[in-house]
Order: C-alpha cells, then structure tokens, then sequence
C-alpha cells in the first residue's frame, strides 16, 4: 500500500474536523429551535397581559421582531440551499453528492446555518456580505463541507464567488487546485506547491478545532437559557395576566424574565466567530483606497470579489516568489476552478495574485500582527 503524503494527510484531517463541524452546526440547530420555540411560547404569554407599561412592552415587541427575521433568514437559507443544487444538478455541477445535501438541508440544520453565520434584526446576515451575497456564503459552507469531500462539488458557481471565512476556499478550493500539482514536471516544483496547500489545510485545522470548541459552548449555553425560560414560562402565568395587578415583587421579576428573554435571543442571531471570514469587504475597500498600493486600481475593481476570496484562502500562509508563480500557475491550469470563479486563463494574471499577497500585507501591518 502506497504511503501517505503529508499533504493527504494535512487533506484528510482537515476534511475530518470539517465534518465535525458540520455535525455540530446541525446539532446547534437542533437547540437553537429548541430555543426559539420556548422564546414564542414565552413571547405569548407576555402578550397576554393586560396593563404593562409602553416602554416595557415595547422591549419585548421588538425581541419578537428580531426572532422572526431570524427565523425568515434560516427558511431562506434553507429554500435557496435547495433550489441552488436542483438547478446546479441540473447543470452537472454539483457531482454525486447532491442527493445526500438535499436529504440532510431540512430546516434544523438551516437553523444552526443561520446562528453559525448570524442575522441582525433586519434579517440580512452579519457579515461582511449582506442580502444574497451572505446567504450565498452559507451555502458555501455547506457545500464546501457537504458535497467537495468525497467526489462530489461546488453547489453554486455563485456561492463559490461569494464564499467567506474557512468553510469556502479552504474546501472547495484546496480540493479543486491541487490537481494542478499534477502539472509539474519537477519534484522540487511539485513539493513546493504541496508545502503551501498542506499549510492552508494545517492552518484550517486549527481553525475548526477553535470553532468546535466555539459551537459546543454555544450549545451549553442554549440549553442552560432554554431550561430558565421554560421554569419563566410556569411562574409568569401563576402571576396573573393584569399588570397593574400584580405585586411589586412579580413586577421586578417580569422585567428580569424581559432581560433573559434579550440574552436567550442574542444566543440566536450572535455568529460563531471562528467561522467568520478572516479578510472581509471593508479590508478590501480600505486598501483599494490606500495610496501607496501597488496593485492596479481597475484590476482590483473588477476582480473584487474572487480577491477577497484568494485573500482568505491565502491568509496567514507565507508564499515566498517560487511558491507565489506556482501557485498562479496551478489555478490558471485549472480549467473548473477558472470556470466555477468566471475567469478566463488570459485575465488570470499574476498581477491579481500579487494584488492580493499585497492586500493582506496591508491588513497585517493596518492591524498589527
């Protein structure tokens, strides 16, 4: 039996802390509707009492509207996960695992999509990309860690575009560019290139294993918060349902029960932060207004949003100038990679690559690390 390299290896633990991940962002999903079930039933009763004063009612009025939008982005991130990989099988982009993604992305693991990646109280997700742009970055997620491992693909050309934060290019693209290994004629050359996409998959490890630990505490703490709602839910309807009428003791403990209610829906809509893309929009913007960039302007422009995506996939990874054309010349010879990223081998030059090592120079220097 033939042994490992280490970039198989780096590949396959990588692949095995995703699917952790993944099980975890579905078992998130599980208490988060656990959560928001005891949040409407706790909402209810609250709307039944007579009397309570404007200021009071207002606090967990807007709570309720909160949880709604962020019920409305979780049936939509499930809904447009869905139409993506029917249209996309359609196309035969999606591979041999779409059947699996259809049956696993019900609506308790689009409810643990929508926490991991949050939603603000207007419903658009808490990220650098907002409106279709976000949830397209959910949907990468999911399709980096459902559907790239094992044979299968990318569920959206769009979502790939759109992708953020470890659960994109550091999945879907490690899988797609290291056929280009195979181009090398040198060993030197082919070890470089394997060097700097076992690095990528080391340094995702480490990322996942800090979001693990992230969703677990999460977790707790959903299931600690929905067992005080579901003791608030018992002793609020033994108070009466007329507020002027209850005593100044269950006055107190109705805006207690208030304040809970805030922290439980924080649970909810908060993202995971180990999740959350590493190089965002606003860092991009930041740079193309930066003087002293050497980049080209309109480059940079038209090449927005596949930059930001090369900007997570290469961060925190030392390319020196060898390792920087490999790699350039790795992608350009990937013929699906340029397709599923709509560039064309002649536009892909290695001035984008540059742009993009230069980027991130400009956001470790800006942030000092």
């Amino acid at each position: 039996m033939r042994k490992k390299s280490k970039l198989q290896l780096a590949q396959e633990k990588a692949q095995e802390t995703i699917n952790k991940t993944n099980e975890r962002i579905e078992v998130l999903g599980v208490h988060t509707r656990n959560l928001y079930e005891a949040l409407t039933s706790i909402q209810g009763i609250f709307d039944k009492i007579r009397n309570v004063p404007t200021e009071k009612k207002l606090q967990y009025e807007k709570l309720k509207q909160i949880r709604l939008s962020w019920r409305q982005q979780a049936e939509k991130i499930e809904k447009d996960y869905k139409d993506a990989v029917v249209k996309d099988a359609g196309a035969g982009v999606a591979g041999v695992g779409v059947g699996v993604a259809v049956v696993t992305m019900g609506p308790t693991v689009a409810m643990g999509v929508a926490t991991t990646f949050g939603v603000a109280s207007t419903g658009t997700a808490i990220s650098t990309l907002s409106g279709a742009a976000a949830t397209n970055a959910a949907l990468a997620w999911l399709g980096g860690g459902a559907l790239v491992a094992g044979g299968g693909g990318m569920v959206a050309g769009e979502a790939f575009l759109a992708l953020a934060g470890p659960g994109g290019w550091t999945i879907a693209g490690v899988a797609l560019v290291t056929s280009g290994i195979l181009f090398w004629k040198t060993k030197g050359d082919q070890k470089h290139i394997e060097d700097v996409f076992t690095a990528i998959s080391e340094r995702d490890v480490k990322s996942y294993s800090l979001a693990i630990v992230e969703l677990n505490e999460r977790i707790e703490r959903i299931i600690d918060e929905s067992g005080k709602l579901e003791d608030a839910i018992d002793k609020i309807q033994s108070y009466g349902f007329d507020y002027k009428k209850m005593t100044e003791e269950h006055q107190y403990t109705l805006g207690i029960y208030v304040n809970l209610m805030l922290s439980s829906t924080q649970l909810l809509i908060n993202p995971i932060k180990g999740l959350k893309p590493k190089y965002v929009e606003e860092d991009f913007d930041r740079f193309v207004l930066w003087r002293d960039k050497k980049a080209d302007s309109e480059i940079c422009k038209k090449h927005k949003i596949l930059i930001v995506s090369l900007a997570n996939f290469l961060y925190k990874i030392d390319l020196d100038d060898r390792d920087k054309k490999l790699l350039w010349k790795s992608l350009r010879k990937n013929k699906k990679m340029l397709r599923l990223v709509n560039v064309s081998k002649k536009e892909f030059g290695i001035d984008i690559v540059d742009a993009v090592l230069e980027a991130l120079n400009y956001k470790y220097v800006s942030n000092g690390t």
